[in-house]
């Protein structure tokens, strides 16, 4: 008679042999992400930058009175147009001239001094010649003619003293301005010093922006900046970007020429350019350890791509070629070196 609890013994080990084959099944591969890209080209900016700015004139001159007089007359008002020489005060110079007319007088008793002496001098130096005069009294002759010569000359530099004096009581344009501010008034008398009209040159206008640190090296290299003022753009020409820093503002100066008919003085408005430098926008940056930057699609993987400097929220200066491929959506899922598939758009 057969045994009949055989099957019994051989289903365990059936069991067994059927659980170590399902344990080496391998696991199936991670499925690269599909991820859509596109080329720098299509993605890169140039910003717009500004700064504020204002016409200056090269020279803006605080005219003052260089004598203490009464204010007779100012012929001309704030927003007036000036040209060189012309007359923009007029001030009391009846003292000036009264001290004018005692140098003229001066001057004269010196000349007529002076010309006695030279004549007694002749005289002496004849006798001298046929000795009948001695040689210590022609050099006392000759001695007062000095003298009288240097009172002719102390005369000429008096009376040329007192004529300045009485053109200082005429104050005129020193160049082609407009008036800035009036400071003085008709009947007061001024002080030697106090200015009395504010005017800015017109005839070398440039304007005058306070540019961030930072901003310096982009305007330096931006092609075309303009001046906005009014809504109206103004093509200009660089001047000048100086190389100190404002200690306070933390700004540097830019100056610039128009590239046409400039604006008044005093024109505020905006100093504009587009960066020369290829920026990348900031919703395109992913962060990776701690850093920002781009992901890069090379063959069927991605690179990472840190920006130096950029910053949360701000365009970031990016340098790459305009056909590299650059991982759009799907980015914030990728980590460096992973293989992904690219849609095609």
């Amino acid at each position: 008679m057969k045994p009949t609890f055989l099957p019994f013994l051989l289903l365990p080990l059936l069991l067994s042999a059927c659980g170590d084959k399902s344990a080496e099944v391998p696991k199936p591969a991670p499925v690269a992400p599909a991820i859509s890209a596109v080329s720098y080209e299509s993605l890169r900016s140039y910003p717009q930058r500004e700064a504020p700015a204002s016409v200056l004139g090269k020279n803006e001159t605080r005219l003052a009175a260089e004598v203490s007089a009464r204010i007779l007359t100012l012929p001309v008002d704030a927003g007036d147009r000036v040209r060189k020489g012309q007359i923009v005060a007029r001030l009391d110079a009846r003292d000036a001239e009264l001290a004018l007319a005692r140098a003229d007088a001066a001057l004269a008793q010196a000349h007529a001094r002076a010309a006695q002496v030279l004549a007694q001098t002749q005289r002496a130096r004849s006798l001298r010649e046929k000795n009948f005069l001695s040689a210590e009294a022609l050099t006392l002759r000759e001695t007062e003619l000095v003298l009288a010569e240097a009172d002719t000359r102390a005369a000429q530099a008096a009376r040329a003293t007192a004529a300045r004096g009485v053109e200082k009581s005429t104050l005129r344009a020193p160049f082609d301005a407009i008036v800035r501010a009036r400071s003085g008034q008709v009947g007061e008398i001024t002080a030697p010093g106090a200015p009395l009209l504010t005017l800015a040159d017109t005839s070398d206008l440039q304007l005058v922006a306070q540019v961030q640190a930072r901003d310096a090296e982009s305007l330096a290299q931006a092609a075309a900046p303009e001046f906005v003022a009014g809504g109206i753009r103004h093509a200009l020409k660089p001047l000048q970007i100086s190389g100190a820093i404002s200690r306070e503002a933390r700004t540097i100066e830019a100056r610039f020429s128009f590239a046409s008919a400039p604006l008044p003085p005093g024109s505020e408005g905006r100093l504009v350019w587009r960066d020369a430098q290829a920026h990348i926008l900031p919703d395109m940056m992913v962060r990776r350890s701690g850093r920002y930057g781009v992901f890069v699609v090379e063959a069927d993987k991605v690179r990472f791509v840190a920006i130096d400097g950029a910053q949360e929220g701000r365009p970031a200066a990016l340098d790459l070629p305009p056909d590299t491929r650059v991982a759009q959506q799907g980015r914030q899922a990728l980590q460096d070196g992973m293989s992904v598939v690219v849609q095609s758009r």
